[in-house]
Formats: C-alpha cells, sequence, structure tokens
C-alpha cells in the first residue's frame, strides 16, 4: 500500500463536544426540521428555497450572506422555508482544484484536514447560532456526515455521487431531507432508482459499524439539467419535462414523490442570472398543472454577496471563487418576486 498515514483524526463525538450545539438550538432545530418537512410533504403549502453560495469559501463572507438571509426571512416566512447553503465541499470533475473549506481552511495550511474538519463544524455552528437558520451542505463524503448531523436541516446527493451505492445507503438513514440530484447525463432512472434506495431499510457498514436504518421518506429528486452527448447543456426544468416525472413516479412505489428544482448548473449553463427567469417559469407551470404543483416543493439557487465568479484569489469579498452565483441584491427580489406568487 503506498498511502502515507498522517495521524488518525478524531472520531466525530469528540469534535462535537469541542464545538457543542447549545441544548436551546438542539430544541430549535426539532421545529425547524418539522417546518422543512411540512414544507416538502405539501402540508403547509410552502416552498423550500435552498440559498447559498456556491461553495462556502470564507467564514466572513458566508455570515454576512446568512445574516442578510435570515432579516429577509421574517419578510417571507409564511409563504417559504429559507435554508442557508453552506457547502463545505466541493466536488471536482478532474479530482484537482480548489475543493472547499474542508480541504482549504486556510490558505498557509493546504490539505490540513484535521483543522478543515473544526472549520466546517465552526461555521456550520456559527450560522446556527447566530441566524437561528439550519443549514444545508452536500453529502459529498458520505463518512464525515457524522460530524455535522446535529446541524444540518438539508442534505444534498450530487449528480456525480447519486448513483454511488454508499451514498444511497447513507442517505437512508440520514434524519432530514435528502435530495438526490439526476446525474449529468441526465438519467431519470438513476435518479428515481437513488431515491428509492434511499427511502428503503438498509442493512450496511459505516464508520466501522454494522448499522440499519428504516429509509428515509423525505429523500426526493433534484432537477439541475444534464449534458448532452454534444458536450452542451440541457436544461430539464420546463412544463414538459416536470410533467414527465410526475408522471414517472407513479410507475415506482416512492413514500413522497418530489422535486426541487435546481435553477443553477444545467439549468442555466451556469449562467447564474438565469435564475430569475428559471424560477419563474417553474411557478407559471404550476400555475398551470396540479401535478406540477403536487411535484415541485422548491428551489435551489446558487447566491453571494457579489454577482459572478473569479479566480481562487480574486480578492473580491463575498464572490464566488468557483460557479458563478446570483449577487444580493437580486437574489433578495427574486426571494420575495417568489414569495409574492405564492
Amino acid at each position: 500500500m503506498s498511502m502515507n498515514f498522517k495521524r488518525k483524526l478524531p472520531i466525530p463525538k469528540e469534535i462535537r463536544e469541542e464545538m457543542p450545539l447549545s441544548a436551546d438550538m438542539a430544541a430549535r432545530k426539532e421545529a425547524f426540521d418539522a417546518e422543512v418537512a411540512d414544507a416538502l410533504t405539501g402540508k403547509s403549502g410552502k416552498l423550500l428555497v435552498v440559498v447559498g453560495p456556491c461553495s462556502a469559501d470564507r467564514e466572513d463572507a458566508v455570515l454576512e450572506y446568512v445574516h442578510r438571509l435570515a432579516k429577509l426571512r421574517e419578510s417571507v416566512s409564511d409563504k417559504l422555508v429559507l435554508i442557508p447553503r453552506v457547502y463545505t465541499n466541493k466536488p471536482r470533475t478532474k479530482g484537482t482544484g480548489y475543493k472547499g473549506i474542508l480541504h482549504n481552511p486556510d490558505p498557509a495550511k493546504p490539505d490540513d484536514l484535521l483543522e478543515g474538519i473544526k472549520a466546517i463544524r465552526r461555521l456550520h455552528l456559527r450560522v446556527v447560532e447566530e441566524s437561528g437558520m439550519f443549514t444545508a451542505d452536500e453529502m459529498l463524503y458520505p463518512e464525515n456526515h457524522q460530524y455535522l448531523f446535529d446541524l444540518i436541516s438539508y442534505v444534498a446527493v450530487g449528480a456525480r455521487s447519486t448513483e454511488n451505492q454508499g451514498h444511497r445507503l447513507v442517505a437512508s438513514g440520514v434524519s432530514v431531507p435528502v435530495g438526490m440530484k439526476n446525474p449529468t447525463g441526465g438519467s431519470m432512472d438513476v435518479m428515481l432508482n437513488s431515491i428509492y434506495a434511499a427511502q428503503q431499510p438498509q442493512t450496511f457498514i459505516y464508520r466501522n459499524w454494522e448499522v440499519s436504518t428504516t429509509g428515509n421518506a423525505l429523500a426526493h429528486a433534484v432537477l439541475r439539467g444534464r449534458i448532452g452527448s454534444d458536450g452542451h447543456w440541457h436544461a430539464n426544468y420546463h412544463y414538459e419535462h416536470l410533467e414527465h416525472l410526475a408522471e414517472l413516479f407513479k410507475t415506482g412505489e416512492f413514500a413522497n414523490p418530489v422535486a426541487i428544482v435546481d435553477c443553477n448548473h444545467d439549468n442555466s449553463g451556469k449562467r447564474p442570472m438565469e435564475q430569475m427567469r428559471i424560477c419563474h417559469e417553474v411557478l407559471e407551470s404550476m400555475q398551470r398543472s396540479r401535478a406540477i404543483v403536487n411535484l415541485v416543493k422548491g428551489f435551489m439557487i446558487e447566491s453571494y454577496l457579489e454577482d459572478g465568479a473569479q479566480e481562487v484569489g480574486g480578492g473580491v469579498y463575498g464572490k464566488s471563487i468557483t460557479d458563478p452565483c446570483l449577487g444580493w441584491e437580486k437574489t433578495s427580489h427574486l426571494i420575495m418576486s417568489i414569495a409574492d406568487r405564492l
């Protein structure tokens, strides 16, 4: 074996005890989780909006963003459930480049994973304690979920991970909603199989334990568009696509056959300003079809303090260093306009 074992990392319990969630906030999380679940099942009639930076690259800018989001939440809480997107891992198609704050907690200490684990917990914890909002993160590395499970109210499984057996099994034991994205090639079958697997009871090995789960009834679809064989992006949020997915859900036994529309990625061709138009088109489709109303329960929006993107180390505070994002002013206007249409 050609691996160099640097050190044994602390177990998740030790990290959580070093940076604990207060008893008061733990109680609030139960209420927040119930609000998220009621939106996803249609019980409350509210829509979920998972919104925030493509990658949570720096603590200060993310916290400023979330404080603004918490204030905006007060104006739309009767219509929308806002969940701050605090994605601390970044999947890389070629395995190189910026991998998120887990791998980059400090420019002076790249790939110090112990500091990275502490950094991602500290960031999520500060968001929760300072804003009263519980977070969303991508489960890029299933084994790391136990460092954060008491802080997170929404989990995403990315397009490159949806087909992975390990992600599906761990998703079946997560206590909050898990959004399973369609793969980059766009296969609805792969996505639906992933949702079905996550909704079923499973038995598997996790962190050297044999575990069993009861299944996650809140596992659901996330439509993010696809890359076609021609190499171009192709959207899957249009009326016909939503109608088709609603019909596909009827062919299987799903506990909660619903979807969220990811307004960026291949749905927008990574053109973040298109997210505004996409949201409104989906809302228009919902007005025209009861089946689509029953299917679509929210949106994912990539948003930061500033419009666009910059290179790593670009120096513009609150501007994405990964995929381009919608700036704050446009984001707040979009969220208010979504609420106004409900």
